[in-house]
């Protein structure tokens, strides 16, 4: 046998072998209400071609159904050199079981596949429990809990402000001597008031230091959470006094703050600090957040389990201008700014909501006059312990309107981010976010975005890998520059709004195999490159490419012809609605309002029955096909902002 045909069996060895793949040690994530995640490394499979099927019932059930394969991740390179960021993605799969029932037990299988070959456990099965909304325990004490200057008939045992209740805490020095303790399982019910730390007061009725902040640091458990809520006898209100931070709860655990309403404050909850410490299983519910600067904010990547959810948040920015950061706006096309005709703009509330960790839910809110809506936190480099990344987060049916910069900022998260059912109207600087994105899947499905200026519904920046966008509706541009990985799109509407200068698509690819097709597009009028479309050629990865790397093309026959995509998307006009007018591009700084807006498609219009089946994302379909776009003909109106809602907070 010569040395060349054993050199040539070496290499064709060692090249089966690199593409065979090893199953590594599979990781359930921190299921939600609704979703479960799932992480699966894996080392091998150079040839990218494993696969992973999933398939899942209720325990009980006798018939199995189909769930999307996870996504085959690994390789992508996120870079933002600026800021020192460059991550590679490890390589694995992962991913989602969506629109499951709360407080149910399921059971899922998963089977990897390679036709190069699988070794290790190439199956798994396993059962996971959905979760329920927190709710105070019912058979522990009550602390009845009046403000300051109430002096009437009380109920027993009583209190005078949340910190006696809470530590038995005295006035002046003795305010940190905490030797009597609420209990995990106590309720402390307060009674209707105003509730303000006179802080500069050394013996403060409240029991609050200097700052005027109270730090709750007991530990609650998921059984036996810590509740702080109303009685239902009137408005409770807390009140900052205009201090920094109202609440710090970083080192506490299971609490329950429920029915209040919190004001005059920079940050009302601070809840984690990075790489110090943070909260756990955290509940805000039913409350009200007015002039606040912030309003529930942890960065602790320990921080898990949080559940906020059916609040209004108010922020302190304009409510007549839609102003970008800085005061400015991206010009058309996304090179120059503009001033507004007006005092530039001052950052003086910044975020609603940012989290960062596992098995966070963020739903039914209403926001407005912030910086952003919602937010994970950027973070950087994600830890390397499952357990320590932001994975596993449900952001979903929040309202959002008024904002200088984007609706919803996924912009640290790792894996099994879900972006979905959620209203956003004026944004200055962009919409759905994930700047960048660590590997996914983040899935962004049957969101609405009306007047953001920029033309940038989808922010994905910072080379993001694993994106799928699915049955959205977007009034404006679809404005991608930044090559992104993994990246798909499906069932979508983009409609321009005839802004000059600028075509209805602009998206960059850093890999060839990003997809896109079943969508439908409605082009600005008056302009030429109406497309403008990059991907590198097959196998090669381009994260930087030149400008004469960019093809640009009229119509979508000639964009379906040149790249490959698209073959079943449609063009459409603003006729398939029941009755729509799009925002104005001249006039970029007006405030619209949602209730004056109808996104419900016309029966029988072009983006009926147009989609194409999605497993656990559309099986529910009315009529042929599924529709294009967020809202379904014939199905159920979606209900954005708090459950106990009975009137528009934002309009006028």
């Amino acid at each position: 046998m010569g040395i060349r045909y054993l050199s040539f069996l070496l290499v064709a060895s060692c090249a089966l072998a690199q593409n065979a793949t090893q199953a590594g040690k599979f990781h359930v994530e921190h299921p939600t209400l609704l979703n479960l995640g799932f992480e699966w490394p894996i080392t091998g499979d150079a040839n990218r071609n494993a696969a992973v099927s999933v398939e899942y019932r209720r325990v009980g059930d006798a018939t199995w159904k189909q769930g999307m394969p996870l996504l085959r991740i690994g390789g992508e390179n996120v870079y933002r050199r600026k800021e020192n960021l460059d991550y590679t993605v490890p390589h694995g799969f992962a991913g989602s079981i969506l629109n499951l029932t709360p407080g149910t037990e399921y059971e899922c299988r998963f089977v990897m596949t390679d036709p190069d070959g699988v070794s290790g456990q190439t199956t798994q099965v396993v059962k996971v429990r959905t979760r329920t909304e927190p709710k105070p325990y019912a058979g522990g004490r009550t602390l009845h809990v009046y403000p300051p200057d109430y002096f009437g008939p009380r109920q027993q045992p009583s209190f005078t402000g949340i910190l006696q209740a809470y530590y038995g805490a005295g006035l002046g020095d003795w305010s940190v001597v905490w030797e009597r303790r609420a209990q995990p399982g106590d309720t402390l019910l307060l009674h209707s008031g105003l509730y303000r730390p006179e802080r500069l007061d050394y013996v403060d009725p409240m029991m609050t230091p200097f700052d005027g902040s109270m730090s709750l640091t007991l530990k609650g458990t998921a059984e036996k959470p810590i509740t702080i809520k109303a009685a239902g006898d009137g408005e409770v209100i807390l009140d900052g006094d205009n201090n920094h931070r109202l609440f710090d709860v970083m080192a506490s655990h299971h609490h329950i703050f429920e029915g209040l309403t919190f004001r005059n404050t920079d940050v009302a909850i601070f809840a984690g600090q990075k790489e110090v410490t943070g909260a756990v299983g955290l509940t805000v519910k039913n409350c009200r957040f007015e002039n606040i600067g912030f309003g529930v904010w942890t960065e602790y990547a320990g921080s898990n389990d949080f559940y906020i959810a059916d609040n209004l948040f108010i922020g302190r920015d304009d409510r007549f201008r839609l102003i970008g950061w800085g005061g400015r706006q991206r010009e058309p096309g996304g090179n120059q700014w503009v001033e507004p005709p007006f005092k530039s703009h001052r950052m003086v509330s910044y975020y609603a909501v940012k989290v960062y960790g596992q098995g966070h839910v963020i739903a039914h809110n209403a926001i407005a006059y912030f910086h952003d809506a919602i937010g994970i936190s950027t973070y950087g480099t994600p830890p390397t312990d499952p357990d320590m990344r932001a994975s596993s987060i449900d952001i979903y049916n929040n309202d959002m309107h008024m904002f200088n910069d984007d609706y919803i900022e996924a912009d640290g998260g790792v894996h099994n981010i879900r972006v979905f059912n959620n209203r956003g109207t004026n944004s200055a600087q962009g919409g759905y976010s994930a700047q960048p994105a660590f590997g996914g899947p983040f899935y962004y499905i049957r969101n609405t975005l009306y007047h953001t200026p920029s033309g940038v519904a989808f922010k994905f920046s910072a080379k993001p890998a694993g994106l799928f966008v699915y049955h959205n509706t977007i009034i404006g541009e679809n404005i991608i520059g930044d090559p992104s990985a993994n990246m798909h799109f499906r069932n979508n509407l983009f409609l321009g709004r005839d802004t000059p200068d600028r075509g209805v698509l602009r998206l960059a690819n850093s890999v060839s195999t990003n997809t896109s097709d079943y969508n439908g597009y409605r082009p600005n009028k008056g302009v030429a490159a109406q497309y403008s479309w990059f991907a590198p050629p097959p196998g090669q990865r381009v994260y930087e490419p030149k400008t004469t790397d960019w093809k640009t093309f009229a119509t979508l026959a000639e964009y379906k012809a040149g790249s490959g995509q698209e073959a079943h998307s449609i063009e459409v006009d603003y006729d398939i609605f029941e009755k729509l007018s799009p925002p104005d591009p001249a006039k970029r700084f007006d405030v619209y309002h949602a209730m004056d807006i109808n996104l419900k498609l016309k029966p029988g219009s072009k983006a009926v029955d147009a989609g194409i089946v999605i497993p656990t994302v559309n099986e529910n379909f009315v009529g042929k096909a599924p529709d294009l776009g967020a809202h379904e003909v014939g199905a159920p109106p979606m209900h954005y902002g708090p459950r106990w809602l009975t009137w528009q907070p934002f309009y006028r």
